[in-house]
């Protein structure tokens, strides 16, 4: 009988022969350009690593035109990274150059290795979920376009620079550990339809699914009812009540966050917090949100030190001069007075300005 659920292959079966016959013995690396590592095993082997940017949405053409590379270039060899960068393992040197030429043709984006900015991670947008408030492979586009120079390293930066999209507030993606943070906000309470919940909804699964409590039976209408107050619009609710919808074209944005990191280098892991609580959600192409990105790397590149990511920079100089810098207004929205925040909250009058 077939095996139909036995869980993921063994990695050991997946990665090239270089790999298996040095694991744990390679003895450094080095960045020779822009998107291209070499890793050195103790036994004097090599491997050089060539990463491009995917749009992590693909389709059977991309993936058929990076397995002929791989073919040709990596005896078969390739990887994805968790950023939604396609790795080509080559161990064979003389095929590196023809790899990248090839690449270049094909106007594949090569770099996000080092100093630099990676590709952005992303959720799944208005293509899969039932809850996002924009589309987030839209977005990443749109930001990538102004971006790409930063990504290739045309234009250096001072650190590693990771940005995130995630279409809502659930943020399936890394948003609250990137440097900078692109997140969908829905700003209105769900409506409901009871006629339509008292048919086709469960009431106790429903009212589980809220994180925040803000959702309580209404026997009247043998429906639900939710109180705004808790209410955060989240949209979990939607999910497993088709009868509840949250979608508000006018009403819904983005916001940008800044300052995550899950590297421990230098400092200890960080979580982004608010800058610009509401941009309008203009597609096809977002061009405000893709201008506030850009605004936010070019005065953190201009000011921060060598190695310094966006969130140890805005600490040094503190948040009342980052705003200073970006040009951005302060609003009570910036003030965290989520019942939990205790540990975030400011507890010094030491302010820098």
């Amino acid at each position: 009988m077939a095996r139909t659920d036995f869980g993921p292959p063994d990695f050991r079966e997946l990665i090239p022969p270089i790999i298996k016959e040095n694991y744990g013995q390679w003895k450094y690396h080095t960045v020779p350009r822009p998107g291209v590592l070499k890793h050195v095993s103790y036994s004097g082997e090599v491997l050089h690593t060539v990463r491009v940017a995917s749009p992590r949405l693909v389709g059977s053409e991309f993936i058929r035109s990076i397995c002929d590379l791989a073919d040709k270039y990596c005896d078969g060899f390739l990887r994805f990274t968790t950023r939604n960068n396609v790795e080509f393992l080559v161990s064979d040197e003389t095929k590196l150059q023809p790899l990248i030429d090839d690449l270049e043709a094909a106007d594949y984006l090569i770099g996000g290795v080092g100093l630099s900015i990676s590709n952005i991670v992303h959720t799944q947008g208005w293509i899969h979920c039932k809850s996002a408030v924009t589309d987030a492979s839209g977005i990443t586009k749109s930001v990538m376009d102004e971006l790409h120079d930063y990504f290739t390293g045309k234009i250096k930066v001072p650190a590693r620079l990771r940005i995130a999209v995630a279409c809502c507030v659930n943020m399936c993606g890394a948003c609250h550990c990137s440097d900078i943070a692109i997140v969908g906000i829905h700003r209105t309470i769900p409506r409901i339809n009871d006629d339509m919940a008292s048919k086709i909804c469960e009431i106790p699964t429903t009212v589980a699914s809220c994180p925040t409590g803000a959702i309580r039976p209404n026997p009247k209408e043998k429906s639900v009812v939710i109180n705004p107050e808790k209410c955060m619009m989240c949209g979990n609710c939607t999910s497993v009540c088709p009868a509840i919808k949250i979608m508000d074209p006018e009403n819904d944005g983005v916001s940008i966050w800044v300052g995550g990191k899950l590297s421990n280098a230098r400092t200890a892991p960080k979580l982004a917090r608010l800058a610009i609580p509401f941009i309008p959600n203009n597609p096809p192409r977002w061009p405000e949100v893709s201008s506030a990105v850009k605004h936010l790397v070019e005065i953190w590149a201009a000011n921060a030190r060598d190695s310094e990511r966006m969130g140890e920079w805005i600490e040094r100089i503190g948040w009342e001069k980052f705003f200073q810098l970006t040009e951005l207004p302060f609003t009570e929205k910036h003030i965290d007075d989520f019942t939990h925040a205790k540990t975030t909250f400011r507890s010094t009058t030491q302010f820098k300005f």
